[in-house]
């Protein structure tokens, strides 16, 4: 599987060191990140790259996954949704990173590299890239609504909204 990895100074580290990692795996990764540690560098047109690259593969066909890395990694995840085809997923633990794939059929998730040990990194990334989408119809339906509404603004119709007031 081709992996694509996107960071800012904050995560460098953490990249260096997963990228060997996945690629003693038999992986295939592509660095979308800086090439050498800048305290004051920008996060967005890095997991931007690499967002956009993972959904050029998905598209031609190729299997492909995206990771991003930031101090917290709420930003990168934010600047990865911005991208038309990504379902981006903060992950914490085993089970956002399972649940990601298995809910969410999430193609990049975001690793918070000042919140967790390189081992703990290295074990979600692994559960993230062996879980599969199973395509249970209420999951491959939520997220065609989010996919509709991304692409042409269609909101699935919900229940109005009601105003209360104390």
């Amino acid at each position: 599987m081709r992996i694509h990895i996107a960071t800012d100074h904050a995560g460098l580290e953490f990249s260096d060191r997963l990228q060997e990692h996945l690629v003693s795996q038999g992986h295939a990764v592509v660095d979308h990140g800086p090439d050498h540690y800048d305290a004051l560098d920008d996060y967005p047109a890095f997991c931007i790259r690499a967002a956009q690259a993972v959904v050029a593969d998905q598209r031609s066909g190729t299997e492909a996954l995206g990771v991003v890395f930031g101090g917290s990694g709420n930003g990168e995840q934010i600047a990865a949704n911005k991208v038309e085809g990504i379902r981006a997923a903060l992950v914490w633990n085993l089970s956002t990173a399972e649940l990601a794939r298995e809910h969410n059929d999430a193609n990049v998730i975001a690793i918070g590299a000042r919140q967790h040990t390189v081992e703990e990194v290295f074990s979600f990334v692994d559960r993230f890239i062996a879980t599969s989408f199973p395509g249970e119809e209420r999951h491959a339906r939520r997220i065609a609504q989010v996919g509709a509404y991304e692409r042409d603004g269609e909101l699935v119709d919900g229940p109005a909204p009601r105003e209360r007031s104390v």
